[in-house]
Formats: C-alpha cells, sequence, structure tokens
C-alpha cells in the first residue's frame, strides 16, 4: 500500500512538472534564444511523456508514450533542425495516434476509418489552402486523420476529442502565420497555448480512459 501510494504521489508529481514547464513556457518564449530556452520547449511535452510512462501497462498506454515522445522531439527539432525535419517527427507522432484511436473506435472500425479519411482531406485542403505547399498538404494528412481518429474514438471527446481539436487549430494558426494572418498578433498569443493544451488534454484524456476501462476508453459518449 505505502508502494502504491508513493507511485501515484510521483506520478501526481510527474504532471505537475509537466504542466508547468509547458505553461511556464508561453511567458518565456520570446526570450534570448539558446540551448535553455529549447530545452524548455521541449520539456513540457517531454514530461508528459515520462508521465505517461510511469501510467502504462499495455500497448495502447506505449504507443501514448511514443506519440508523446515524437511530440517532443519536434518541438527540440523545430528549433535545432528546421521545420522540415521538425515536422516529420510530428508527422509520426500523429499516425501512431491514428493507429491507437482506431484501436479504440467508438462504433465499427470502417466508420472510424471513414471519419479519419474525411477529416485529413479536409485538413490537407485547408493546410494547402493557407500555404499553397504540398508538404504541408501531406503534413495536413496526418494531422487531419489524428483528429478523425480521436473524435471517432472511445476516449473522452472532453478531453482527448478537444485536444485533437486544439492540435488541428494550433497548425492552422502556423500555417495561417505566413498568409491569412500575416502581421496578426493571434499566432503568437495561441500557437503554443492551443498547442500544449492539446497536448495535455490528450495525455490525460487517453490515461485516464485506459486506466478505467482496463484497456479500454471510459467513455462512451
Amino acid at each position: 500500500m505505502a508502494g502504491n501510494g508513493y507511485r501515484h504521489a510521483m506520478s501526481r508529481l510527474l504532471l505537475i512538472c509537466a504542466l508547468l514547464a509547458g505553461i511556464s513556457f508561453q511567458f518565456v518564449k520570446d526570450g534570448p534564444p539558446g540551448a535553455g530556452l529549447i530545452a524548455w520547449k521541449g520539456a513540457g511535452v517531454a514530461l508528459l511523456a515520462i508521465w505517461a510512462a510511469s501510467e502504462a501497462w499495455d500497448r495502447k498506454g506505449w504507443l501514448l508514450v511514443a506519440v508523446l515522445a515524437f511530440g517532443a522531439l519536434g518541438d527540440v527539432l523545430l528549433e535545432t533542425s528546421g521545420t522540415v525535419v521538425g515536422a516529420i517527427a510530428f508527422l509520426i507522432g500523429h499516425v501512431l495516434a491514428i493507429t491507437l484511436y482506431l484501436g479504440a473506435s467508438r462504433s465499427s472500425l470502417r466508420r472510424s476509418i471513414f471519419a479519419t479519411a474525411l477529416s485529413a482531406c479536409v485538413i490537407a485542403g485547408a493546410a494547402f489552402a493557407l500555404t499553397a505547399d504540398k508538404g504541408v498538404a501531406v503534413y495536413g494528412l496526418a494531422l487531419g486523420g489524428m483528429a478523425g481518429a480521436a473524435l471517432a474514438s472511445r476516449f473522452d471527446r472532453r478531453l482527448v476529442g478537444l485536444g485533437a481539436v486544439l492540435f488541428v487549430v494550433s497548425d492552422l494558426l502556423i500555417f495561417a502565420k505566413g498568409s491569412a494572418l500575416a502581421g496578426s498578433l493571434l499566432p503568437g498569443l495561441l500557437i503554443w497555448p492551443t498547442y500544449f493544451a492539446a497536448q495535455a488534454l490528450i495525455a490525460i484524456g487517453v490515461v485516464s480512459g485506459l486506466r478505467g476501462g482496463q484497456g479500454g476508453p471510459i467513455s462512451t459518449r
């Protein structure tokens, strides 16, 4: 019992540290560039991945860890290796997330795949419309597929579904920063908060769902 209490306390501490790291980055992100700032940027989602690992006990749990780990890697690579390399890390994370969500389909797998494909096409189209970049459109397929699969899964839509939608919003703001919202303050104000909120909601929602359902999500909404 004492061991379980200690483990739960450490798990809660990890989650709190992850949230503090991610939230606080919004207030320092425009500071002097350097290794410290890059590490701070990656810390929030990296700690979410470590927290998820402390709660993982099956394939779905470890898939979530991988999704978050590639997100943290993408955060760092965007700063150290450029947009394309960072985007590839995020794309891999989205593909893994699609695998996770389709494995927890709310209805038939066929319907979930249809929702995933439809969302992928819509977001890819929006991404291309905002950037006129085929590479961004390919990334948009994975992003949209992730969101569609999340919404079609049995995970709590108030957590995982909302998180997936916020992830899309964050990336669309990035795409619009150079076109429709060029010169606007909105991207700078909203990109990081919507992104980190997305990752946190997804992590908490999936962990809670797997914990409550013995391998299956808790929500049937």
